[in-house]
């Protein structure tokens, strides 16, 4: 029995320092190599949607609010990350994919999030997921060779 308690301890404070080691934007926007720095900011918009709910829930519409900012802001560092490393996604698409596919995620957490909020209160979410709706058909554009990034090179 203390055995279990030791193991369930452990395993509790390693997912509080992963919280808190990605709890911190300003640490993803020191990270130099951009291409990581895309997926660090997109890791850290997935972990904040995983509190959205209970914000919700518990902290009221303006503490949701604030999660979203920061989801939004998330998101617009990791477009210009991957838009400033100058990468060709055809050529290079490893975290041109890794993002596309982790912007995917993000709007099928959000809009599953949606379902579960009040109708009155799905209005507030409705320009992040366009946002990140946008954000996700350009990068694949460019994996698919059809976006700006095809142009650019």
């Amino acid at each position: 029995m203390r055995r279990l308690r030791t193991i369930l301890v452990a395993v509790t404070l390693l997912s509080c320092s992963r919280i808190a080691a990605s709890a911190d934007l300003s640490a993803v926007r020191a990270e130099s190599n951009l291409q990581k720095r895309s997926d660090k900011a997109l890791d850290y918009a997935a972990d904040v949607v995983k509190t959205l709910d209970k914000a919700y829930h518990t902290g009221g519409l303006a503490r949701t609010q604030e999660l979203l900012a920061e989801i939004r802001e998330s998101v617009e560092l990791a477009y210009t990350a991957l838009k400033e490393s100058g990468r060709n996604p055809r050529r290079h698409p490893k975290y041109f994919k890794r993002a596309e596919l982790k912007t995917r995620d993000l709007l099928k957490r959000l809009g599953d999030f949606e379902d579960r909020m009040a109708f009155d209160d799905r209005e507030k979410l409705a320009p992040l997921r366009a946002y990140v709706q946008k954000v996700h058909d350009e990068i694949l554009k460019g994996v698919l060779g059809a976006g700006e990034w095809q142009a650019k090179q």
